[in-house]
């Protein structure tokens, strides 16, 4: 399998990799003129490219073939409160990213431990996996949100909240079954307060269950990523 670069916005014939990337091109990963590379731009293309000029300074990247991924059917968009430990966000984004996943907002609830959250860390995370992992879309990443503040943006009829209070819930398996989008909305360490649920089912939005075991945060909001891709 060729190397793979990520090349946001490219739409030339060409692609002059950043002097770090260059860097690794040429001293590590040993790339020479003629070599053949892969680049993807994030946003459903992925590029057949050879080396042009292997300067661990400026490594000069000739495209060859264009292909155009199409994004999928539905979208798949989790809203998380993100944990007090930050190393486990970073799985989070690695591996939602891996499985597949459109959009991912960070909630800033009642209960929430982590009040703040940059994002830069985030989306380099992001992008390795996107590389890793053949994905031709890179998820968008959101900043830290207020809860009521982003239950006013979403469609009540796409959007889902897991907790783990009692009353009546749909598996969200049979909800992707239906093959439409979906936004599934995930709390913090101590859930929900009754109060958020109290708003969330005023708007409409359908409370739903990831199965009988009580899952930590960032495992909540993988499996939501996991049953809203493959229980279609």
């Amino acid at each position: 399998m060729p190397h793979t670069f990520y090349a946001p916005e490219l739409t030339t014939a060409t692609y002059l990799l950043p002097e770090d990337e260059s860097k690794h091109a040429v001293r590590v990963l040993r790339l020479t003129a003629g070599d053949t590379v892969e680049l993807v731009d994030g946003v459903g293309g992925i590029f057949q490219a050879e080396v042009a000029e292997a300067n661990p300074k400026r490594c000069l990247l000739r495209v060859t073939s264009e292909q155009r991924v199409p994004r999928r059917a539905y979208a798949v968009h989790v809203a998380v409160a993100p944990t007090k430990n930050l190393d486990r966000m970073e799985w989070l984004v690695e591996k939602a990213t891996e499985i597949g996943i459109d959009r991912l907002t960070f909630l800033r609830c009642a209960r929430s431990e982590r009040r703040e959250l940059k994002l830069d860390r985030l989306e380099k995370i992001a992008v390795s996996a996107l590389k890793q992992s053949g994905q031709a879309w890179l998820p968008q990443l959101d900043e830290m949100t207020d809860f009521a503040a982003f239950l006013e943006g979403v469609a009540p009829e796409t959007t889902f909240i897991a907790h783990l209070a009692a009353g009546e819930r749909i598996a969200l398996a049979q909800v992707a079954a239906r093959g439409a989008n979906c936004c599934i909305l995930i709390g913090p360490e101590g859930d929900f307060t009754p109060a958020e649920i109290q708003t969330a089912l005023a708007r409409g939005i359908q409370p739903v269950t990831l199965g009988e075991s009580r899952l930590r945060t960032e495992t909540a909001a993988l499996a939501a990523v996991f049953i809203a891709n493959f229980c279609r």
